[in-house]
């Protein structure tokens, strides 16, 4: 499992735990019963706090990604994956139709907005 910490990120470090490991799921890396890092072993290697790497492990259990055993640890619990990445098209076409409206507000042309989403991805 592999985890990158961006400091420049505005999102909150235990939002970027809990994102990678839900996509690291949601594409298979991870696979159902695979053994999570314990919250302060992977504290340790991110050097975060553990109330950070712990609140990133409840929300994903929250959202039924992982479950804990007393004891044992986390695993990555049963996914249905093709529902799971339906779900994610679906936010993302919702995202796109925003984009869309706010381009059409901007008077971009198809041209424009192609060169500003391939300007973002190489980032």
């Amino acid at each position: 499992m592999k985890i990158i910490i961006s400091n420049a990120s505005a999102a909150p470090i235990y939002e970027q735990i809990a994102s990678q490991i839900r996509n690291q799921i949601i594409n298979g890396k991870l696979e159902s019963g695979y053994s999570l890092p314990s919250i302060r072993a992977l504290a340790k290697e991110l050097q975060v706090s553990v109330i950070t790497t712990k609140r990133a492990y409840d929300d994903l259990e929250r959202e039924g990604f992982i479950h804990t055993v007393a004891g044992k640890g986390s695993f990555v619990a049963e996914q249905d994956i093709k529902l799971m990445k339906e779900r994610k098209l679906n936010k993302l076409e919702a995202t796109i139709t925003q984009m869309l409206q706010m381009a059409d507000e901007l008077e971009l042309t198809k041209e424009e907005l192609f060169e500003l989403i391939q300007l973002l991805r190489e980032e």
